[in-house]
């Protein structure tokens, strides 16, 4: 109990200087530290034996060194290359002559809101192909993000829907929903089917209305209300070739393509498709531009771009993953499963009970993967003692994991969406918490229902 009470202690305090504008790494890394530090004082390792320096107190920054070394080389590497590709996107201006092409047919839409409540269910069916948070947020932030904008609609509006694109874990290739069939002892295309399916339709419609009318309210709360945009304004003098506009879409048709769509035999990793539709935009640039020299050099656009974003997001993600450590380390999330194992509610008391721990630690620790793997391991032996099936107890919990993820300010995929748009992940947040909440109730009502 102690554990548990120090973690929300320091949970609270680190909350409160976020919200208060402290700088999130500095903030993240002294309350992660401090956890671990306390952990040591307690008798907990920190590091297993081959990983370890040799002296405990070393092996806290040891960890910090390990988790910089694997995330910079690991997802920081997705999110530097989707940054740099779309620096070098704006450098050239294929994203303005893709704004130009597809603003005047997506303005017959006549409200911005409703646009953004479309964008986020075909953001959510694309998650299924392209299964990471991380990476999906970061090539809509690279295509639809500047679209949305030159139709009027907020910054902060657009992010925040774009941020919420994968929150619904769905399909094969998620690493959750695999574990949750294996779980629930059924095929992954079986519990995709029949256990998610049902459930995601209804919430889907729910998050896309929630957007619509939260959006819309904030917007109007701090006077950036989405307004359509003057077409006939448009300066296209300086804008490259139509055939530009096809060049921030190359990346989502190679990631698309070679899937399992399409060409399963190939596999073509995002930062690849990356590095291929660079080289493919700087081709284009040496045809119509003809000076080898300049061409060359504008790829110093890219790794400035990456650089900047290593600055913002990279560090932000390994600050937040070492206050998660923390947690972990202190006991915090053993004594929670100890305590939801001895509730003794009901089945739907335990099911509920189970969601809302698996919703919170999400939320806290910036990840979803962590907690649920954690909560879901347990869940054969108690739905068996419940006398209810696995599959029943396990789908509210894998959605939750993900829906509540979105709801973190130091997730990766939101941390990512707000160093593209240069606006804070706490005010990305604040956007997305109630269509996230709203998911929640819709999704674990239709999961007891359906």
């Amino acid at each position: 109990m102690l554990a548990l009470l120090i973690a929300l202690i320091v949970t609270v305090i680190v909350a409160y200087m976020i919200l208060h504008k402290m700088k999130a790494q500095t903030v993240l890394f002294a309350g992660g530290i401090v956890l671990m530090i306390i952990a040591v004082l307690m008798g907990y390792p920190l590091l297993e034996a081959k990983k370890s320096t040799g002296f405990v107190w070393f092996d806290i920054f040891k960890f910090i060194e390990n988790t910089m070394s694997t995330r910079a080389a690991g997802i920081g590497l997705l999110i530097m290359a989707v940054a740099g590709f779309a620096k070098y996107m704006e450098h050239i201006g294929a994203s303005r002559v893709l704004v130009h092409l597809t603003a005047r047919p997506l303005s017959l839409v006549k409200s911005p809101y409703l646009l953004l409540a479309m964008s986020y269910v075909v953001g959510q069916l694309l998650n299924i192909v392209i299964p990471s948070a991380a990476g999906l947020c970061v090539l809509l932030m690279a295509t639809m993000y500047p679209v949305l904008v030159s139709l009027g609609v907020s910054r902060l509006s657009a992010a925040a829907v774009i941020a919420t694109t994968p929150c619904l874990d769905l399909g094969p290739a998620s690493g959750t929903a695999v574990f949750a069939a294996k779980t629930a002892g059924l095929d992954v295309v079986d519990y995709f089917v029949g256990e998610q399916i049902p459930i995601a339709m209804v919430t889907i419609v729910a998050i896309a209305a929630a957007h619509f009318l939260v959006q819309r309210w904030f917007d109007r709360r701090e006077g950036t209300e989405a307004v359509q945009m003057d077409l006939a304004a448009e300066d296209t003098a300086s804008l490259p070739p139509a055939i530009y506009a096809l060049l921030p879409l190359v990346p989502i048709a190679l990631v698309l393509v070679f899937s399992k769509l399409a060409i399963e035999s190939i596999k073509m990793p995002v930062v690849t498709a990356m590095v291929i539709s660079i080289a493919v935009a700087m081709l284009f640039e040496l045809i119509r531009t003809r000076k080898v020299g300049e061409v060359f050099g504008s790829l110093q656009v890219v790794f400035d771009g990456m650089g900047k974003t290593f600055a913002t997001v990279v560090t932000l993600i390994v600050a937040g993953e070492t206050f998660a450590y923390g947690l972990t380390k202190i006991g915090a999330i053993d004594q929670i499963i100890q305590g939801a194992q001895g509730s003794g509610f009901g089945a739907l008391g335990i099911s509920l009970v189970m969601t809302l721990i698996v919703a919170t630690a999400a939320v806290i620790m910036g990840s979803g993967n962590a907690p649920f793997y954690s909560f879901g391991a347990l869940v054969p032996d108690i739905a068996t003692k419940l006398g209810m099936l696995p599959a029943a107890m396990i789908t509210p919990m894998q959605m939750a994991s993900s829906i509540a993820r979105s709801a973190s300010p130091i997730t990766a995929a939101v941390i990512a969406v707000a160093g593209v748009a240069n606006v804070s992940p706490v005010d990305i947040v604040k956007r997305t918490a109630i269509p996230m909440l709203v998911a929640l109730l819709v999704s674990f009502t239709a999961a007891n229902i359906l």
